[in-house]
């Protein structure tokens, strides 16, 4: 039988609920093994300092056997920031709309797009993926591929319901709405 008042509970209960947290968050926070460190921050003990995820977009990019890249624009580091990141649809993507993907392409010359290194970083650390997303293919136009036989390519990003994996979609096909490019925010 726990100590703690029903006030006190409920208290800290809407905080958490006040701050965004899931009830996965709660399930996990109950499951933390270091909860010592958490009580430490009251305590004056320990103190938070947030994980900066820099991607070096300025390196050659992940080619798979086969292929050679087309075009790869280089971003420098990229502070991975969900803030600063936005997922685009052209007009002709939106209300049942398609464009094909070479006329988006050149759409999105001048536009903020990411290159494949960001793809392949998210890859790598999954749980920096928005939930948001796994409704979606997330395109990475800042690299373009050209196959072994001659097509023009670009990655994206898509969840197949157990994980996060990637793919490649011909640039002749159509793109329609759930087939954003991310970009950084203005």
């Amino acid at each position: 039988m726990s100590s703690y008042k029903e006030g006190q509970i409920n208290q800290l209960a809407n905080s958490l609920e006040a701050e965004g947290f899931t009830s996965e968050d709660i399930t996990k926070l109950g499951q933390f093994k270091k909860l010592s460190d958490i009580r430490g921050l009251f305590r004056g003990t320990h103190e938070i300092k947030q994980v900066r995820y820099l991607i070096d977009c300025d390196t050659n990019p992940f080619v798979p056997e086969g292929w050679k890249v087309e075009q790869h624009d280089k971003g420098g580091q990229l502070e991975w920031n969900l803030e600063k990141v936005k997922l685009y649809l052209s007009k002709n993507q939106k209300d049942g709309k398609c464009i094909g993907g070479n006329k988006l392409r050149k759409e999105l010359e001048n536009k903020p797009v990411l290159n494949a290194n960001v793809l392949d970083y998210l890859l790598k650390n999954p749980h920096l993926i928005p939930e948001e997303w796994k409704s979606k293919y997330v395109f990475f136009w800042g690299t373009v591929y050209r196959s072994s036989d001659g097509s023009f390519i670009v990655r994206y990003l898509y969840w197949d319901g157990v994980e996060w994996g990637w793919d490649y979609y011909w640039l002749v096909l159509d793109f329609h709405g759930v087939l954003p490019a991310v970009v950084l925010a203005s």
